[in-house]
């Protein structure tokens, strides 16, 4: 951390199954952070004025701002969603303070319309973080690759629209349960088995078939074992993202990294689409020092 600036406020971006901790200047700089694995997941109700005790000593006895998973009702104290359409005004006006803790858990957001249904936690803050800080425009479409892919629109700064893909985890669960177990078990990389399930995988009404094809591909030999995961990924990203409409020509802002970017940055120029990566750790820091910025 450096020595000649000081501290003003700690961020936690507290997830599911992990948590990233910060320490931010009053002009937004982060001076340092620290990751592990004490999600949601990890804690029961009565474990975090303890817990919140123990990031104080180790990082500084500042006032704490939170967004994700721990404002919901599996979390620390719930932060009731806020209806699209939602800009970083609307989660400030709508924060849960405690106030005994110095603590402010940002809220995240809802949609629900006459046939759809959808929340978030913790990616708003990333998408209108990064609109605050000019590394996207005030309309865009966004893409959050992970266990739970987020594919969000905005407009005039505000998250307008959005839907939820349960793609990551059910190849998790395809890859350990079921009749693909232990099919699935090889490497998941950019290739010609991958981008075969793609082609697969755009457009295809028939996601359950096309999943025990993989199966029967590799008993009839039409696809080799070790290609198995990789083409049922293809198969399963394909799938996600043939579902956004009008692809070709579109931008898509992609708040992610590694091998599942990559994997999505494929994907979507497969359909004609443009990748503009972005850096979400970036976005969210920006999101909730806007946030800081509208409760002051």
């Amino acid at each position: 951390m450096p020595s000649d600036v000081t501290p003003a406020y700690l961020a936690i971006d507290w997830g599911t199954t992990n948590r990233r901790i910060y320490v931010i200047a009053d002009d937004g700089t982060m001076l340092d952070t620290v990751r592990d694995d004490r999600g949601v997941l990890a804690m029961a109700a009565g474990d975090y004025p303890a817990e919140i005790a123990a990031i104080r000593d180790r990082l500084g006895d500042l006032p704490i701002i939170a967004a994700g998973m721990v404002g919901s009702t599996r979390g620390w104290h719930e932060a009731a969603y806020v209806p699209a359409p939602a800009d970083l005004a609307t989660l400030a006006g709508a924060a849960t303070h405690i106030a005994e803790q110095r603590v402010t858990i940002v809220p995240g957001v809802s949609l629900l319309t006459d046939t759809r249904a959808d929340v978030m936690r913790g990616e708003e803050v990333q998408v209108l973080g990064a609109i605050a800080a000019g590394l996207a425009p005030a309309d865009a479409l966004f893409a959050q690759p992970g266990t739970h892919n987020k594919w969000v629109h905005s407009r005039d700064g505000r998250i307008t629209d959005f839907a939820t893909t349960m793609t990551g985890e059910l190849f998790a669960l395809v890859k350990g349960h079921g009749i693909l177990a232990g099919m699935l078990d090889g490497p998941v990389a950019d290739g010609a088995a991958f981008r075969d399930g793609l082609t697969r995988g755009f457009g295809a009404c028939d996601l359950t078939a096309a999943l025990f094809g993989v199966r029967a591909s590799v008993l009839l030999g039409r696809i080799a074992p070790h290609d198995a995961a990789a083409y049922a990924s293809g198969l399963l990203i394909g799938n996600d993202i043939g579902a956004v409409p009008d692809m070709a020509g579109r931008t898509v802002h992609l708040l992610s990294g590694g091998l599942l970017a990559d994997l999505y940055t494929v994907g979507i120029e497969a359909r004609g689409g443009r990748v503009v990566a972005l850096d979400s750790h970036a976005g969210f820091l920006a999101g909730l020092h806007a946030i800081r910025e509208h409760l002051s």
